[in-house]
């Protein structure tokens, strides 16, 4: 007798990561075959010489010997009590220690604020283009993510009339990722009062992604979502060292909430985060001995993003290599690690940009990710990441131009 495959969850129907999805599985496959792949696909600093600052990593290994039990469900002590500092520095009022939860990095914590908030059929708004993590945690959890476009002509900010059509009755939150993966927008402060306004007229819990909050080009500022809203307004903001600190594989993140009187509404909704992050008994802590050493030291990322810096000569490479080529087009990044280029559907009629990207992986040995993947609708973007060295992006890119110009669907 046969016996029946054992499946998946239906809850995993809709739920969909494909930064690390089957082209990727091609890559793996190309890579045992002895092939070298560059990989444009995954903003992780580390494989492209990006080093944690020493002192980080030489705290961490300090406090190895007082770090081998759990701590408390939130995080250290030492930890909520640098990333509260680090709060007020920004101007973000109301965040006291207890309104800090440090998670294994920002993306555990967005499942967990998904789970904790959405009932079957309530409804989020996500940006699209997104970080697709934010739309498969509301699918996972039961909700249903409703995309709000970006708008590419105006240097990618949010369309405030197409959020206004998208929300209904069924509407709990709106996502804010500022600076934005995969465009790259910084947004101005004007933009986010204006997020903030529809969210207050709503009443939805607004969710602020600024894990590249210090990643910025150009004497472009970055003001927190938390600094800008109203006390009746519930802000979760999330951060973490993965990006700014180059120490992506420590996981560490943290969120924080702010609003003093929304936090008192909110407070079954606060118990439902407690008991979520009471579950996973606590976020790594040798990792937590990180963050306050690295909000508290030098903030060696200038270095980086000032002129001279690789990530500011890197962006710009990026920038200008792409426009060069017939046919795309790319809105200067103002932060983040990331290009989000158009290719122009009357001259490349891309049907499927996941076999674009598949056979450019095949055909040059690049792997980048699709622009359907961070959930924009029309299959003619794709995302490069901006960490490789110049030479190593200036080749890709001259190979990418190549597979261009003889491309077609």
């Amino acid at each position: 007798m046969d016996t029946p495959p054992i499946r998946k969850s239906h809850k995993l129907d809709n739920v969909c990561y494909d930064i690390r999805g089957p082209v990727l599985d091609h890559a793996k496959r190309l890579e045992e075959e002895g092939q070298r792949i560059l990989k444009l696909n995954i903003g992780n600093p580390a494989p492209f010489g990006f080093e944690a600052p020493e002192e980080i990593l030489q705290d961490v290994m300090r406090n190895l010997p007082t770090a081998q039990g759990y701590c408390d469900s939130k995080g250290l002590y030492s930890a909520r009590k640098a990333i509260m500092q680090e709060c007020q520095r920004k101007e973000i009022p109301g965040v006291g220690i207890e309104d800090i939860y440090i998670g294994n990095g920002v993306s555990e914590l967005i499942v967990m604020a998904m789970q904790a908030l959405l009932n079957d059929g309530d409804e989020v708004l996500i940006p699209a283009p997104d970080y697709p993590l934010w739309t498969a945690a509301a699918n996972l959890s039961g909700g249903r993510p409703v995309h709000y476009l970006c708008d590419e002509q105006a240097d990618w900010a949010p369309d405030l009339a197409d959020i206004r059509e998208k929300i209904t009755g069924h509407t709990r939150a709106i996502v804010i990722i500022n600076p934005n993966n995969p465009t790259g927008a910084v947004y101005p402060p004007a933009v986010v009062r204006e997020l903030l306004e529809i969210a207050r007229q709503h009443d939805l819990v607004v969710f602020s992604d600024e894990i590249y909050d210090k990643i910025l080009y150009d004497g472009t500022e970055h003001v927190a979502t938390g600094a800008l809203a109203a006390e009746d307004q519930l802000v979760v903001t999330m951060n973490g060292l993965s990006k700014s600190y180059r120490c992506a594989g420590f996981r560490s993140g943290w969120m924080t909430f702010s609003g003093n009187i929304a936090k008192q509404r909110a407070e079954d909704f606060l118990q439902g985060i407690n008991m979520l992050a009471s579950m996973r008994l606590c976020a790594n802590v040798p990792a937590q001995h990180a963050i306050q050493t690295a909000l508290g030291g030098y903030q060696s990322i200038n270095d980086l993003i000032l002129p001279g810096g690789r990530l500011l000569a890197q962006r710009d490479i990026t920038y200008e290599r792409l426009n060069a080529i017939p046919g795309v087009s790319c809105v200067k990044a103002k932060g983040a690690l990331y290009a989000f280029p158009r290719l122009d559907p009357k001259v490349f009629n891309i049907r499927d940009d996941q076999q674009l990207v598949l056979d450019l992986l095949l055909q040059e040995k690049i792997l980048l990710v699709q622009g359907t993947a961070f959930n924009w609708p029309d299959p003619d973007h794709v995302r490069i990441v901006t960490l490789p060295w110049a030479d190593q992006l200036e080749d890709a890119l001259d190979r990418f131009a190549r597979f261009l110009s003889r491309y077609r669907q």
